[in-house]
C-alpha cells in the first residue's frame, strides 16, 4: 500500500528549519552593501586602516566556526529543535546590536555573534530537514535549505539596493561626503537592522516545530517519536519507521560516541564528507562573485546598473536552485555532482580564455551567468543533501560538524588565498586554476560518491558502514 504523506506538514517544519539557510544567506551577503558606508563612519578608510577593514569583512567567518564546531558538541545532545533556537536568538541578537553599534569593537562583537547562528544553522537546518523528510522526496525537502540561502542572499541584495537608493550619492563619492550622508549615518543601520524581521520570525516558529523523530528515538523517547512520524505518513509509515531506525541505533540509545569517528569505515565516509564540504567553496565559485563588479564594470555599466546587475546574478541563481529542487530526487545526487563539477571546468577553461585574450562586455557576462546557474543547480545544493545523509544517526551530529567546519575553514582559506593567487597567475590563470580543481573533484565524485537517492537514511547507513 503506497504511503500518502501529510505533504502540507513535511513543507511546514521544513520551512521552518530553512529559513536558518535564509538568515544565512542574508547575514553572509548584507555586509557587502553596508561596507563603503560602514567604513567611513567606523573609520576604516587608507592603507594604514586595511586590516581592521578585512577584520571587519571577515570577522563573522570566526563566528562560523565557531558556531559549527559548537553545533557538534550539542546538537546530539540536546536535540536539533534547540539548536535551531538559539541560532535564531544569535541571528536576532546580532541584528540589533549591529545597527545600533556605535564604535569598531562592538560591531566586530556582533558580527562574531551573526557568525555563530551562520555556524549553527548551516550544520542542523540540512540535517533536521533530512531527519523528517521521506526518503522518496528527501532530496527535494533538503535542497529547500539551499533555496533559503539564496532567497537570503537575494532579499540583502535587494535590501542594500533599495535602502543605498533612498538617498542616493553622486558617483565616486569622497569620505567626507558619505559621512555627511544618510547613508554614512543611518542607511547602513537599516541594511542590518532588516534581518531582525525574519530572525525574530524563525525563533518564534522554531519555538513550535517538533523535534527530529530520529533524535528522540534516540533518547528513547519512544512515543514521541512514533507520534511525529505518524503525522508525517500515517501509523503504518511510523511503526516501519520507528523499526528501521531503532534497529541502527540498538544499544546507543543516548550516547554520543564521538570516537566512532576513528572507526576506519566511519573514517573513510567522513574523509569523503569533508572532502565534498570543502570542494563546494574550493570549486571557485566565490571567484566568479568577486569578480562580479569588476565584469559588470568591464562591460561599460555604471555603478547604479553594476548594482542591479549585481542583483540579477542573485536571480540567475535562485532560479537554478529551484532547477535543482525538481532534479534531485529524479536524477539523484552522483550526476548532478559529476555534471557541476564537469560543467564548471568548462565554463573556468572559456572564462580563462575569454580574459587571456581580453574579451569583456556581454560575452564575459553570459559565461558568468552560466557558471553560476550550473554551481547553483548542482553544487549549491546537493553537498547540503549528501552531507545529511551519509552519516550514521548516532553520531550525525558530530559527524556533519565536522565537515562543516571544514567548509568554513575552505572559505577561510579561499579568501585569504584569492588575491595573491590573482596576483601571481592573473584572471585567465586563476580561472584556469579552479578548472583543474573542478577536474579533481570530477575525479574524486566519480570514484567515491554513492548514489543515495530513494533510499532510507537507515538504509544508506547500512550500505556505507555495515
Amino acid at each position: 500500500m503506497e504511503t500518502r504523506y501529510n505533504l502540507g506538514f513535511i513543507w511546514m517544519i521544513s520551512l521552518v528549519a530553512a529559513m536558518g539557510g535564509l538568515l544565512f544567506g542574508y547575514d553572509w551577503v548584507v555586509i557587502g552593501g553596508a561596507k563603503p558606508f560602514y567604513e567611513a563612519f567606523f573609520g576604516l578608510t587608507g592603507d594604514a586602516q586595511a586590516w581592521k577593514a578585512g577584520w571587519a569583512m571577515s570577522s563573522a567567518l570566526a563566528g562560523c566556526l565557531g558556531g559549527a564546531l559548537l553545533s557538534g558538541a550539542i546538537t546530539d545532545r540536546i536535540g536539533r529543535k534547540k539548536v535551531l533556537v538559539i541560532a535564531a536568538v544569535m541571528f536576532t541578537w546580532s541584528a540589533i546590536w549591529t545597527a545600533l553599534s556605535q564604535s569598531f569593537n562592538p560591531f566586530i562583537i556582533a558580527r562574531i555573534i551573526g557568525g555563530i547562528g551562520i555556524g549553527l544553522a548551516s550544520n542542523v537546518s540540512p540535517m533536521y530537514i533530512a531527519e523528517v523528510a521521506p526518503s522518496e522526496m528527501r532530496g527535494r525537502f533538503v535542497s529547500i535549505n539551499q533555496l533559503t540561502i539564496v532567497i537570503g542572499v537575494l532579499a540583502a541584495q535587494i535590501v542594500n539596493l533599495v535602502i543605498s537608493n533612498t538617498h542616493k550619492l553622486p558617483d565616486n563619492p569622497t569620505t567626507r561626503m558619505i559621512l555627511d550622508s544618510w547613508n554614512g549615518t543611518v542607511g547602513w543601520r537599516w541594511m542590518f537592522a532588516a534581518e531582525t524581521v525574519p530572525a525574530g520570525l524563525f525563533f518564534l516558529l522554531a519555538l513550535v516545530v517538533p523535534e527530529s523523530p530520529r533524535w528522540l528515538l534516540k533518547q528513547s523517547r519512544t512515543d514521541q517519536a512514533r507520534g511525529i512520524l505518524t503525522k508525517i505518513g500515517g501509523a503504518e509509515y511510523a511503526d516501519a519507521e520507528v523499526a528501521d531506525i531503532g534497529a541502527t541505533l540498538e544499544g546507543e540509545h543516548g550516547k554520543v560516541h564521538y570516537r566512532e569517528l576513528l572507526n576506519p569505515k566511519l573514517l573513510k565516509i567522513l574523509g569523503l564528507g569533508i572532502f565534498i564540504a570543502m570542494f563546494q567553496q574550493w570549486c571557485g565559485i566565490n571567484v566568479i562573485f568577486n569578480y562580479a563588479e569588476e565584469i559588470f564594470s568591464a562591460a561599460g555599466y555604471d555603478v547604479n546598473a553594476m548594482m542591479f546587475g549585481i542583483v540579477i546574478t542573485g536571480i540567475v541563481n535562485l532560479v537554478f536552485t529551484l532547477v535543482a529542487m525538481k532534479t534531485v530526487d529524479r536524477w539523484g545526487r552522483r550526476p548532478l555532482m559529476l555534471l557541476g563539477s564537469g560543467g564548471l571546468m568548462v565554463t573556468y577553461a572559456i572564462l580563462g580564455a575569454c580574459y587571456f585574450f581580453e574579451l569583456k562586455g556581454i560575452i564575459v557576462i553570459a559565461v558568468v551567468l552560466i557558471a553560476i546557474a550550473c554551481y547553483a543547480m548542482t553544487l549549491a545544493p546537493i553537498t547540503w543533501v549528501l552531507l545529511s545523509e551519509i552519516f550514521p544517526n548516532r553520531i550525525r551530529g558530530a559527524a556533519m560538524s565536522l565537515c562543516v567546519s571544514a567548509l568554513w575553514i575552505a572559505c577561510f582559506g579561499l579568501t585569504v588565498t584569492f588575491k595573491p593567487i590573482n596576483v601571481a597567475l592573473g584572471a585567465a590563470g586563476t580561472f584556469w586554476l579552479y578548472g583543474v580543481i573542478c577536474l579533481v573533484g570530477f575525479v574524486v565524485i566519480k570514484r567515491m560518491v554513492p548514489e543515495t537517492k530513494g533510499k532510507s537514511l537507515e538504509e544508506i547507513e547500512r550500505e556505507l558502514v555495515d
